[in-house]
């Protein structure tokens, strides 16, 4: 099952292109979807007008070599180890989602066009990156859901009360939960149940990457984006005089209202 490519499987039914053109589509929807939001909910405007109170409450110039290195700090600390989190479990959930996230898009679209047709060999590492990356996400995902999930603290939500901002969490989980399952009937040669699941897996997926306007999904591009404009503001003196860039007003859609931190 984990050495087989299932693309390749399924080419011999859906054309390669179809798939590739699927692909591209999903990434045009979250490129556009992304840039929508971002000038819809002004998060942009945002930003740029919190820039202009730092300067203006600047004790001292931050030169560019500096806002490199504050670049490469927020990169190696908010964005690939997810320092800001206080709890371990929450930070360990988090990297397993967003790494097995990264791993299972990337062997996606390696495995779809580059060995698309059931005549190519596929390196063996690319199905163990997707069933893993698949795994990975699965796990960190169901782990948040059931356990950590920061509204049940906050607001005293239960794990089946849906909101609007958990549909990114939800079709997650859905996409590698339903490609691991497609997977395994896939391997197993049971036609109907293959079926199911492989369109199970695709409606999950294009929930997930056509629903960034109704999600959390341009959550991560706005994260990055606040963290290096607050070790910014802390390195130029005006920090004490400034909002928490972390505190953007909910219209900009950066998930639930904001409570006290805990602690877990």
């Amino acid at each position: 099952m984990i050495s087989i490519n299932p693309f390749t499987e399924i080419s011999a039914f859906i054309p390669a292109i179809v798939m590739q053109v699927y692909v591209v589509a999903m990434f045009l929807l979250v490129i556009g979807a992304t840039l929508f939001d971002v000038v819809h909910k002004k998060s942009a405007k945002y930003f740029f007008n919190n820039s202009v109170k730092a300067k203006k409450s600047a004790t001292r110039n931050v030169g560019s070599s500096e806002k490199a290195s504050i670049a490469f700090k927020t990169a190696t600390n908010e964005v690939l180890t997810s320092s800001e989190f206080c709890s371990t479990r929450r930070r360990l959930a988090h990297l397993l989602t967003m790494y097995g996230f990264l791993i299972f898009v990337t062997a996606t679209v390696v495995m779809i066009f580059l060995y698309p047709a059931t005549s190519s060999i596929t390196p063996s590492v690319w199905p163990l990156a997707w069933h893993l990356g698949a795994a990975m996400l699965a796990v960190g995902g169901y782990w948040f859901w059931f356990f950590i999930r920061v509204d049940v603290a906050a607001e005293g939500n239960k794990w089946y009360k849906v909101m609007r901002a958990d549909l990114f969490v939800l079709s997650l989980l859905a996409m590698s939960t339903f490609a691991l399952i497609w997977s395994f009937f896939q391997s197993n040669g049971v036609v109907v149940w293959q079926t199911l699941f492989f369109g199970l897996f695709i409606g999950s997926s294009t929930v997930l990457f056509g629903g960034v306007l109704w999600s959390k999904f341009a959550h991560m591009f706005y994260k990055p984006a606040a963290a290096f404009q607050k070790r910014v503001t802390k390195a130029d003196g005006s920090r004490e005089n400034l909002p928490e860039p972390a505190d953007l007003p909910e219209q900009f859609g950066l998930g639930i209202k904001r409570e006290a931190p805990h602690h877990y």
